[in-house]
């Protein structure tokens, strides 16, 4: 997909880097933790922003934390990845600390604690 766009660059208008340096200044005085991508550009997100998704692929039998995060990640990998797995596991745990997870394991050790929803 990307072979698609060699020999397509283009130098930016001083409009375009004005713009785009602005945006950016924007982006640093929010100061969130997590830049995501959506269809109108880079934006600022909360820490909490993935905890939905985590909880979506997480099941009520216990699984191993990494699968948990790797099927979080497969799940919003469309264009590309928005989060790295260190940034999921440090979220699940604090899912696992708020209750909205049950662990079984060492918690910072993802590929040998397990993870599971609570019950109902």
């Amino acid at each position: 997909m990307l072979a698609s766009l060699l020999g397509s660059e283009r130098q930016l208008t001083t409009d375009e880097k004005d713009r785009a340096r602005a945006h950016w200044r924007q982006l640093r005085a929010e100061n969130a933790p997590f830049r995501i991508v959506t269809e109108n550009g880079l934006v600022s997100a909360p820490a909490d922003y993935f905890d939905p998704l985590i909880l979506e692929q997480a099941k009520p039998e216990w699984q191993k934390m990494n699968h948990l995060i790797g099927y979080t990640m497969g799940y919003n990998d469309e264009p590309y990845f928005q989060v790295g797995d260190r940034m999921l596991h440090c979220r699940v745990v604090r899912l696992i600390e708020r209750g909205a997870l049950l662990a079984d394991g060492d918690l910072w050790n993802m590929r040998e604690c397990r993870v599971r929803l609570p019950n109902s």
